[in-house]
């Protein structure tokens, strides 16, 4: 899974279960996960501080969730970013499961 935007790329690595975005070849920042069953749990997320005010969070986490929602598993938002970005982005309410692992 690839998503780009100008330089900006957001990728699912599998193996690190996580969602990287790039900016270039460098790292930006990441989305953690892991899969249950057929939930996507997002864990946490990070932008490096030198990447800090371009928006890349937004951009990692609407990439993140575009796959997820794709690939037709649930969202189980435990990281406080994730779940403040669900609030306010408009698309993914069929797609959440906001009651689990509380």
């Amino acid at each position: 899974m690839t998503e780009q935007a100008g330089d900006v790329t957001v990728t699912r690595d599998e193996a690190g279960s996580r969602y990287q975005v790039f900016v270039g070849d460098r790292v930006a920042g990441f989305a953690a996960y892991r899969e249950e069953g057929e939930q996507t749990v997002f864990t946490h997320t990070e932008v490096g501080a030198e990447f800090g005010g371009q928006g890349l969070g937004k951009v990692l986490a609407a990439g993140a969730l575009d796959d997820t929602v794709r690939r037709g598993r649930t969202i189980v938002p435990l990281c406080p970013f994730i779940a403040k970005y669900l609030q306010r982005a408009e698309g993914y309410e069929e797609h959440v499961d906001w009651n689990a692992h509380r």
